[in-house]
C-alpha cells in the first residue's frame, strides 16, 4: 500500500518528460480564448446596445408637436408642445400631462 503511495506521489510532483516548453502554448490558448470572449460580448451585448441607446436619443431629439406617443409608464398620447427638457402630452379633450423627454418611450404616429 504504501508503494502504491509513494509511486502516485511521485508521479504527481515530477513533471512528465517532455513538458517543459507546453505552458507558452496553453498561454497562447488562454489568451485566444479570452480575447474571443471579449468579441462576442462586443457583438452581443455592448453594440446593440450602443445602437439602441443612439436611436432613442434620435428618436427624443426629434419630437414635435402633433406627434402621438407612448410613455414608459404606459400613457397614450398627443404631444401638445416641447420644450427644452419636458413634454406636455394631451391625453383626453380636457387633460395635459408635462413629462420629461426621456419618459418617451416609443412614437406610435408621426404628425
Amino acid at each position: 500500500m504504501n508503494y502504491l503511495l509513494s509511486n502516485l506521489y511521485l508521479s504527481m510532483a515530477a513533471p512528465p518528460a517532455g513538458a517543459g516548453g507546453s505552458g507558452g502554448g496553453s498561454m497562447v490558448t488562454t489568451v485566444i480564448t479570452f480575447g474571443l470572449v471579449i468579441l462576442i460580448f462586443y457583438f452581443m451585448i455592448i453594440r446593440p446596445q450602443s445602437k439602441k441607446q443612439k436611436e432613442t436619443k434620435n428618436m427624443l431629439a426629434a419630437l414635435k408637436a402633433g406627434d402621438k406617443v407612448v410613455t414608459i409608464g404606459g400613457i397614450r398620447g398627443v404631444i401638445h408642445s416641447v420644450k427644452d427638457e419636458t413634454v406636455i402630452i394631451k391625453v383626453d379633450d380636457n387633460a395635459k400631462l408635462e413629462f420629461s423627454r426621456s419618459a418617451v418611450a416609443t412614437i406610435i404616429e408621426r404628425s
